[in-house]
């Protein structure tokens, strides 16, 4: 296949350097956007007199058609073009003659590329959202059965404080809440049309950008023609988006590791998402949960590829850039397998409430409530605290509980103790009275997921 650019260069391409330079094996993704903008492109290049209103349908019909006949199997992408621009244009040529060759008027492969990956990465970015609404519909579900579930809170991963496993849950949803509305942020950002730049300067044509960008859903054209072949802001911020998503599923991965050991035992993971062992018969291995912690540095690893391939990049269009797409799609590809299997499994993990409530009685977790009992009663807090700190030594000391310690040893240590006590320390009432907004008592919890609902629902 001829290259679109020969003219200038009297020699043929070396095939090594041919090879070197050809594209087409990552870029061939990018057919229905190039299609697409292509198509647009004609109708513009029509209303404006530029090419007449007959070569204008007839692009855009072929253009169809041409899309058509890939998406059937019809026809294959000849991986010996340069790129998806010069294959989708020499097909569209070998099928109407001269008529395609105008379809390149007032427009370059720079500004044409730049389309080409916005728009696919605006779709992608579409998709990625609806799967983190299926995430939040699901830890919905999840939290709402699960609101009495007591189980310890950590810090430092050493027993802390009371909450429940649906609060557990819920924190993980307003992380995805948040990378969800990181997406709507870059979406708009990035809800320019790039096309009629040209290769950086714009064009003597009369163009109307307005009306290709408004054909192609886009709310404006880019405000300057450098800029708009040199930006790849929207892949980074969109990768970067992407990368906070993989870290909050790998931090939730790596919790269902913990506590779906034995030494946990808090959940189970439906045997549709885990393996066994080579050699041993007992074991039960959360590898999809760990294949996603696992994979979250291949997204990193794409992010950073973006920001180093740019950092020293001059206006405008480098070759350099030809690299933006294998980065990005492997972002798109991988967050997307990772969501695609997470959600299915988050809805078969199953909490073991008596495991979580066991565990709950172990490590004086409620000892902060001990001291907030004492200050309650008048006692500074410090001083309380450090009432609640020798209490708890004595009972490891003596192999008693909080909940076990006779109210005659605790009045050794404070004259504030009475019988009341007993029902502040209670787990189930420690956790019932955190009524503190997004705190872990039912009655917020309640409120946390109203809130969702209502989150979901407007989106």
């Amino acid at each position: 296949m001829s290259k679109i650019w020969a003219g200038r260069s009297a020699g043929e391409l070396d095939p090594l350097a041919d090879s070197f330079n050809s594209s087409i094996n990552t870029d061939k993704r990018l057919y229905a956007q190039d299609i697409t903008g292509s198509i647009a492109h004609a109708r513009m290049l029509a209303k404006c007199g530029i090419i007449s209103r007959a070569e204008g349908e007839l692009i855009a019909a072929s253009l169809r058609k041409i899309l058509a006949d890939l998406e059937s199997g019809a026809l294959a992408i000849d991986i010996s073009a340069e790129d998806i621009h010069s294959f989708v244009e020499s097909e569209l040529t070998a099928r109407i003659g001269d008529a395609g060759k105008k379809l390149h008027t007032a427009r370059s492969r720079n500004d044409q590329v730049a389309l080409d990956l916005r728009l696919w990465m605006r779709n992608e970015a579409h998709g990625i959202r609806a799967l983190l609404l299926d995430i939040l519909r699901a830890l919905v579900e999840k939290a709402e059965s699960a609101a009495d579930c007591v189980m310890p809170g950590y810090t430092h991963l050493q027993r802390a404080q009371p909450v429940t496993f649906a609060h557990c849950l819920l924190a993980y949803a307003q992380m995805f809440k948040r990378d969800l509305t990181r997406i709507d942020d870059a979406l708009a950002r990035m809800d320019e049309c790039p096309l009629g730049a040209c290769a950086l300067a714009g064009t003597g044509f009369p163009i109307d950008r307005t009306y290709t960008a408004s054909l192609l859903g886009f709310s404006s054209p880019t405000a300057n023609s450098l800029d708009s072949v040199a930006d790849r802001d929207f892949c980074i911020e969109l990768v970067s988006a992407f990368s906070l998503i993989m870290l909050h599923l790998s931090r939730f991965c790596e919790e269902l590791v913990l506590w779906s050991s034995g030494e946990f035992a808090f959940v189970r993971i439906g045997d549709g998402f885990t393996t066994g062992s080579s050699i041993m018969p007992q074991k039960k291995n959360p590898d999809i949960a760990e294949l996603i912690r696992g994979k979250t540095g291949r997204v990193y690893g794409d992010l950073t590829a973006l920001l180093t391939l740019l950092k020293g990049l001059p206006l405008a269009y480098n070759k350099d850039m030809q690299e933006d797409k294998d980065a990005s799609f492997d972002a798109v590809d991988t967050v997307k397998a990772c969501l695609g299997v997470f959600v299915p499994m988050l809805r078969e993990v199953e909490p073991v409430k008596e495991n979580m409530l066991a565990a709950s009685r172990k490590g004086f977790i409620n000892a902060t409530d001990l001291a907030d009992y004492l200050a309650k009663k008048g006692v500074p807090f410090r001083t309380a605290y450090k009432i609640s700190g020798q209490i708890v030594a004595y009972c490891v000391q003596n192999g008693e509980t909080l909940e076990s310690l006779p109210l005659d040893e605790y009045k050794k240590f404070s004259p504030f103790f009475e019988d009341d006590l007993y029902a502040d320390i209670d787990l189930l009432n420690c956790v019932k009275k955190r009524t503190s907004y997004g705190g872990p008592a039912p009655s917020s919890v309640e409120i946390q997921i109203r809130d969702l609902k209502e989150f979901i629902a407007r989106k």
